[in-house]
């Protein structure tokens, strides 16, 4: 599998997916969408990728949102609206079973960090910038954005990265739990190898059953999420 936007090289169990547009700081347009999508759904469907790692191309950004020369050019909302039905990007990638690491340097803007959301880990170096400026444009964030932020960084901060647009250095954005962990420009894919291989070490099932059950901790009250927890351990007891 071959894409020009998307790059997907799978080494034993880890598979890096490059976003690879870096003349416009890897801007997420059209055809990243539709490559982007094709490849998760590979990565769903194969069973010797135990992980992910995903990164921008280039050193200046992971990705710096959406290209809305593109976006902007849609036909109609309607149409629009349809194709992302169709090729539902966000679900796959918040629904994806492996365990994900996003290794994020330089810009990491609007679906770039909506993109980094979705994923389980990130790993920035002490250079990276994130931020949702939809609101400035006129817009709010249509991929999660509004929902993913506030969960990872509580109610009050959410609402003033989504209110304000501002953009959130790396130093604060490990302090407010945006991202887990900081490293050097040099160091950042090597450090996120590493994770990525610890997590491919583990059970595949038990992978896949943790973040079931992290996914219900958002979704449920806690009983339910308890409950879901103990069905999930005994699936996973007895091997089911």
């Amino acid at each position: 599998m071959a894409f020009e936007t998307v790059l997907l090289t799978i080494q034993g169990p880890v598979a890096w997916l490059t976003l690879n547009r870096p003349h416009v700081l890897n801007a997420y347009n059209v055809q990243m969408r539709d490559e982007f999508f094709q490849v998760l759904g590979s990565l769903e469907d194969n069973p010797d990728v135990r992980s992910v790692v995903v990164r921008g191309a280039g050193n200046r950004a992971f990705c710096a949102g959406a290209d809305l020369t593109e976006f902007g050019s849609a036909p109609s909302q309607f149409i629009a609206r349809q194709v992302r039905f169709e090729r539902d990007v966000w679900g796959r990638l918040f629904g994806l079973s492996k365990p994900i690491v996003a290794a994020v340097q330089g810009y990491c803007f609007g679906s770039g960090l909506e993109i980094a959301l979705g994923c389980d880990i990130i790993i920035a170096t002490s250079d990276a910038k994130f931020g949702l400026p939809e609101t400035n444009l006129g817009m709010i964030p249509a991929a999660g954005g509004t929902q993913t932020m506030p969960r990872a960084v509580g109610i009050a901060r959410g609402m003033d990265a989504l209110l304000t647009g501002r953009t959130i250095e790396a130093d604060e954005a490990l302090a407010i739990g945006l991202v887990n962990h900081l490293s050097s420009e040099e160091s950042v894919f090597d450090q996120a190898e590493q994770i990525a291989h610890k997590m491919a070490s583990f059970s595949a099932s038990a992978m896949r059953a943790a973040k079931r059950s992290l996914a219900k901790a958002e979704q449920t009250s806690l009983e339910d999420g308890l409950a879901a927890e103990a069905r999930l351990a005994t699936l996973l007891a007895f091997g089911s």
